[in-house]
């Protein structure tokens, strides 16, 4: 079983900004494909932004150029930069590990953007 530690999540006025990280085991980490996912209350979980062992990246169209995703090798994190925020991006957000065959989550964090 691969554990993964989410942190970052918050409340944010629109226009504001937050960081999300997720921690990995190294075994994994180093080479494993990563990912953020979101799910809004009874909505379905969708991509956010996905990035593979060599930083290549993927975007969903309504987060393109306010997202920015990472990864610290040396740390074992990859994160989720947001910036201009908006109240449709309130959602659990959660992260992604692919080993193998199987794929694996993190317990998600809040964020909620709201005056």
């Amino acid at each position: 079983q691969v554990h993964l530690v989410e942190s970052g999540g918050g409340l944010v006025q629109p226009g504001g900004s937050l960081t999300l990280s997720c921690a990995a085991p190294r075994i994994f980490f180093f080479s494993a494909p990563m990912g953020w996912y979101r799910q809004a209350p009874g909505k379905q979980r969708e991509l956010v932004a996905t990035i593979t062992s060599g930083n290549s990246v993927n975007y969903a169209d309504s987060v393109k150029g306010r997202f920015a995703i990472s990864r610290d090798n040396a740390k074992n994190t990859m994160y989720l930069q947001m910036n201009s925020l908006k109240p449709e991006d309130t959602s659990v957000y959660f992260c992604r590990l692919t080993w193998g065959r199987s794929d694996y989550w993190g317990q998600g964090t809040q964020v909620t953007v709201s005056e």
